[in-house]
């Protein structure tokens, strides 16, 4: 599941990079999402009266709301650089939500999970190399939005514990329509044929993608699906090189191994840590 919703975000990431040649990033951003809603009927008309039923609506219109604008970055990020960097920013999720763990949750964390932090965002620095290359926007919108589906990342683990993985997914879509309705009002255009087309493919590819990743979740620990992440640095340079004759550097490649690095074993760890901590919980019952 999780190594087909790698494959469906990697391609829903070429989309968004053809869609967006003629519309502006906020109306894909819209577009994706209604347009998912519109693929997701069927299933809404037999199941969704009974599936859809919740009573955890208010962290879900959380989770979407913060969603929306970590597309709003990432699908604007993808339009300003390279497909395979992009990538290598993005697995830096896991380390925005262990940083935001000590500084927000007040968590303790020792030396070796400080350690690959300080290795994570050197890696970061790989890819960027400032000093010798002046920082981007799309950098910077990649790494905001890295750290916002951190948050929703860690959202969705908690809904999928109650929420059946597709109604998550239709409350996502149902929810974030309208939220980015609002924007891509200020820079509308409409889509011609072909673009059309784009833009159902990155619907239907990121909705099946959602489906997937959310279904993995609920059948294992994030920290054991975290590693089959990488697949998508290898998949963005396959697909970038074959639609956009794009060639990732040395830098992204050797900078995304190392954040990658840092967060499997930064995710490694915490597995480890849970299950000491549930282990201790047994013999103190």
């Amino acid at each position: 599941m999780m190594l087909f919703a790698m494959v469906c975000f990697t391609a829903m990431s070429v989309f968004i990079r053809l869609a967006a040649q003629e519309l502006h990033a906020l109306v894909v951003v819209f577009f994706r999402n209604f347009l998912a809603v519109v693929l997701l009927l069927p299933w809404l008309i037999r199941y969704g009266k009974r599936r859809l039923r919740t009573q955890r609506l208010g962290l879900l219109a959380t989770r979407s709301l913060v969603n929306v604008f970590a597309m709003a970055a990432g699908f604007t990020a993808l339009t300003l650089i390279p497909l395979a960097q992009a990538t290598s920013l993005g697995f830096t999720a896991p380390l925005w939500t262990t940083l935001g763990a000590v500084l927000v949750l007040g968590e303790v964390i020792r030396a070796r999970r400080v350690a690959a932090l300080i290795v994570g965002f050197a890696g970061v620095l790989v890819v960027l190399r400032p000093g010798f290359e002046s920082l981007s926007l799309g950098a910077i919108l990649a790494l905001a939005s890295a750290f916002l589906l951190a948050i929703t990342t860690l959202v969705v683990k908690r809904l999928s514990a109650t929420e059946h993985p597709e109604a998550i997914v239709a409350w996502m879509v149902i929810l974030q329509s309208p939220l980015s309705l609002v924007p891509a009002l200020f820079v509308w255009d409409w889509p011609s044929t072909t673009i059309w087309v784009w833009l159902f493919c990155l619907s239907g590819a990121g909705t099946l993608g959602h489906i997937c990743w959310t279904r993995a979740l609920t059948l294992s620990d994030v920290s054991q699906m975290q590693p089959l992440e990488f697949v998508k640095l290898p998949l963005a340079g396959l697909f970038a090189f074959v639609v956009f004759s794009e060639l990732p550097s040395i830098w992204t490649w050797v900078g995304g191994i190392i954040i990658f690095a840092s967060t499997g074993y930064i995710s490694y760890r915490e597995a480890q840590l849970a299950r000491q901590r549930g282990a201790a919980n047994v013999r103190a019952t």
